[in-house]
């Protein structure tokens, strides 16, 4: 049998690691190890390794995870430092894949073997590393993201609690140092986002190009660089909206006509960053203004028009990160210009 692939498939949980080495001959005939257990820590990694090495042959060797939380973020860190290739992949692509297989089992050695063909089937992309400067400022992003979600909902506590009957002073008291504490920890966290990103000052003149964008702001951009790895995996605008959840699903059938909406799964984060721009753009920037009256008047439900500014918005900053530029508002006026002139 010469092989021609080999790909480790690795169920990775808090504490252990499921994995099975998959190879795939000149003829597709595949061949599944059995599954074998490792510890989630360095040592384990070692042993894993170790394994592997010893089943090597002489073909290409890729390391095929999902990304579940945090738990395999060590691992994939460390993988890459030893010049090993892996791909971390979507939960629900996984998913998709084992329901086209129609595999019902679900265990941990199921889950290693499935990533194992999934990898000697599919051509994947290989997982890039982010740089240490992105690490901090996507893990401060995040910490923002949280810390505001927490402000709303002690500040909504607290317009509850004060127009309640007889609410003790004391409770109100809190939710009020509660609330300053927040804000104090909003604005140190904006600070430290803002001196990493001086550090590298092409990426800081870069998120000042996509600031110009009406209704975005610093942290939005930060926030969807930082989850995106400034688009460092994105090839197109579609893989980008899919990404974040903001792809249209349809459900269209013969004479039946379903409901039509986003999919939601993807990168929340990149979801909730923009919707408060969406707001804002589609009141005060003349282009997204006239793209959201417009889909206003066709759809009874002001929220989807909110979420296709979203996407827009989402698609445009893609597109001056790729073409390094900046915002222009007459950008449309000039293109029709052009035309009439025959200069386009």
């Amino acid at each position: 049998m010469v092989i021609v692939k080999q790909c480790i498939g690795i169920d990775v949980s808090k504490d252990f690691l499921d994995c099975c080495i998959g190879s795939i001959d000149i003829s597709q005939e595949q061949k599944l190890s059995k599954t074998r257990k490792f510890n989630n820590t360095e040592s384990g990694f070692q042993e894993l390794l170790k394994w592997v090495n010893k089943e090597r042959s002489d073909v290409e060797v890729i390391f095929i995870m999902e990304a579940t939380g945090v738990y395999y973020e060590n691992l994939a860190y460390w993988l890459n430092n030893q010049g090993e290739k892996l791909c971390v992949l979507l939960p629900n692509k996984v998913k998709h894949f084992a329901k086209s297989l129609n595999i019902k089992t679900k265990t941990d050695s199921k889950d290693a073997q499935l990533l194992s063909r999934l990898g000697l089937e599919r051509k994947l992309d290989y997982w890039k590393m982010h740089s240490k400067a992105m690490r901090e400022i996507k893990a401060l992003s995040r910490e923002y993201r949280e810390n505001k979600a927490k402000l709303v909902l002690i500040k909504n506590q607290l317009h509850a609690k004060s127009h309640s009957y007889s609410c003790p002073k004391s409770t109100e008291k809190r939710l009020k140092r509660q609330i300053k504490l927040l804000e104090t920890q909003l604005k140190e966290i904006e600070s430290e986002l803002r001196a990493q990103a001086k550090t590298d000052f092409s990426l800081s003149e870069k998120i000042e190009q996509l600031s110009t964008i009406p209704g975005v702001s610093f942290i939005t951009v930060i926030c969807v660089l930082a989850e995106t790895n400034a688009f460092a995996l994105v090839s197109n605008a579609k893989q980008l909206v899919s990404y974040s959840g903001l792809d249209i699903q349809l459900n269209q059938s013969g004479q039946r006509e379903g409901k039509t909406k986003i999919s939601k799964k993807g990168n929340n984060f990149i979801r909730n960053a923009l919707y408060m721009p969406a707001l804002c753009s589609s009141q005060h920037n003349p282009t997204m203004k006239a793209f959201y009256q417009q889909l206003s008047e066709r759809k009874p439900a002001k929220k989807i028009a909110v979420t296709a500014v979203a996407r827009k918005l989402l698609i445009l900053m893609y597109t001056l990160w790729k073409t390094d530029s900046e915002f222009d508002v007459n950008y449309q006026t000039k293109k029709e210009k052009q035309i009439e002139t025959g200069d386009l």
